[in-house]
């Protein structure tokens, strides 16, 4: 990948902690034999820091990957920040995407902005979701809000299947809000405990958020 190639890409990657193509840290030996044709460009390559001893084994699932942007991230097991993995790093350990869903075993080198894999160990796609079996987004879905702009809690949020729960407090009714609902208003997720700003109404699945923004970032509301 060459640098006049790069474009908004490259933007991307160094804004998201200086992943960019170079070549690399000295690499763990005797480990993963299959996978020693690898591409001489490396994105960890002249940083200048991080050794074989510096790298972590993280397990988890892809939470999304474009290869277009040539990037996505990990959602760890163990409930840390999400893993950056770029496309670098994953087709120069074999393997040509990564599907959201899909389980992996990655070795990670610390950054500033949070942990980067550094090698792709293993990678399970049996419990993928491949873009043909994703559902086309219902956007045949409408809520009437009946309420004022409120501020609710996340429950919890599932990205792969597309909805979570939100909750005004005890004795409230739990808001059913959909994927689309949070791309309609600029966002990609929800993480469970982060607090938002809702307006809702009834709906097909109950309580349904009609219309939802980052606490702080609603109309009329002053930001952290």
């Amino acid at each position: 990948m060459g640098s006049g190639a790069m474009g908004s890409d490259a933007f991307e990657s160094k804004r998201l902690g200086g992943l960019m193509p170079g070549a690399g840290v000295s690499r763990p030996t005797g480990e993963n034999p299959g996978n020693a044709q690898r591409s001489s460009i490396d994105p960890f390559a002249g940083a200048g820091e991080g050794s074989a001893a510096d790298l972590v084994e993280i397990r988890g699932v892809i939470k999304w990957f474009d290869a277009s942007k040539g990037y996505g991230f990990i959602i760890p097991d163990n409930g840390a920040a999400d893993v950056l993995l770029h496309v670098t790093v994953l087709r120069r350990d074999g393997f040509q995407t990564a599907y959201e869903g899909a389980r992996v075993v990655v070795e990670c080198l610390q950054r500033s902005k949070g942990y980067q894999a550094f090698r792709v160990v293993s990678m399970d796609e049996s419990t993928a979701i491949h873009p043909a079996q994703m559902l086309p987004p219902r956007t045949h879905v409408t809520v009437t809000p009946t309420s004022g702009l409120e501020r609710a809690q996340v429950k919890w949020f599932n990205r792969l299947r597309g909805f979570g729960f939100l909750s005004c407090g005890e004795g409230c009714p739990d808001i059913f809000v959909h994927m689309e609902t949070l791309r309609r208003f600029g966002m990609t997720e929800l993480r469970p405990g982060q607090y938002v700003m809702v307006r809702f109404g009834p709906g097909s699945k109950g309580m349904m958020a009609a219309e939802i923004h980052p606490e702080g970032g609603a109309p009329g509301l002053s930001s952290h």
